[in-house]
């Protein structure tokens, strides 16, 4: 079983979403390098074989926060309008995926944004604006699921798998001592912030003394224990985390 990963630092579906700064990869171009690599295969061992290869292959579509947390939205935006327009376009790059032979597709969530370090730490309205990111975060999820919902019944032979990281990740903050950890929504590296959410890690920084205990290393990601049971929940979660099937369900199908 052959796998693909399309994510990138500071990926994001809209290419007009923060333009001016470095480091991003968005969805277009990650397409576009991807209809190469396609070409590079078929050129080494032929199209039949490069399609049945393809075909059998799981790809992961990590994409979306970005797009949620930097897009050209602010709080008074109208939620819906702006959410439609990322799903529309989001939709056909998926379809473009699909029509470069890709079949077995897994497209995660945006994950609870309002709870990142650096939202929380950003923001001076207290609790009012961390909500009405979230609840952007939620609207962009369930819009998402029903695209994929549909993709997989109008695409022929596709399996678009719905990931929930919003639920996962609510989950792990509302739960987690139960899991473990000490800190739900401080960065183990950190600077400033009352969150440690003010300053990307660098070196810098200052390393928690036990990563372990965080559920977010930076900012922005959680740290490597937060991302297993993230895994774990996907691989052989229920329908509540993952739909119409889990990872290793499409694996074997």
């Amino acid at each position: 079983m052959r796998f693909n990963a399309l994510e990138a630092t500071s990926s994001c579906i809209d290419n007009n979403v923060h333009a001016n700064q470095g480091g991003r990869i968005c969805m277009d171009k990650q397409v576009d390098y991807f209809a190469k690599t396609r070409q590079d295969i078929i050129s080494r061992i032929g199209a039949p074989a490069a399609q049945a290869l393809l075909r059998n292959s799981l790809y992961f579509v990590m994409i979306g926060s970005n797009d949620i947390i930097f897009g050209e939205c602010s709080l008074a935006l109208d939620f819906n309008h702006y959410v439609d327009g990322v799903v529309s376009k989001f939709k056909s790059q998926l379809t473009t995926l699909y029509n470069l032979d890709a079949r077995k597709i897994v497209v995660l969530s945006s994950l609870k944004v309002g709870f990142m370090p650096f939202e929380i730490d950003i923001h001076f309205c207290a609790q009012d604006c961390v909500s009405s990111l979230n609840k952007l975060a939620k609207l962009y999820s369930s819009k998402l699921k029903s695209l994929l919902e549909d993709l997989t019944k109008n695409l022929s032979g596709s399996t678009f798998v719905y990931a929930d990281y919003y639920a996962v990740t609510e989950d792990l903050i509302n739960n987690y001592r139960s899991y473990g950890f000490e800190k739900a929504n401080h960065a183990c590296c950190e600077l400033i912030g009352r969150h440690g959410g003010l300053f990307p890690c660098l070196p810098v920084c200052r390393i928690c003394p036990d990563r372990t205990k965080y559920v977010f290393w930076d900012p922005f990601h959680l740290t490597e224990s937060a991302n297993l049971i993230l895994a774990k929940q996907l691989l052989d979660g229920g329908l509540e985390y993952v739909s119409p099937v889990n990872i290793r369900q499409l694996a074997n199908s």
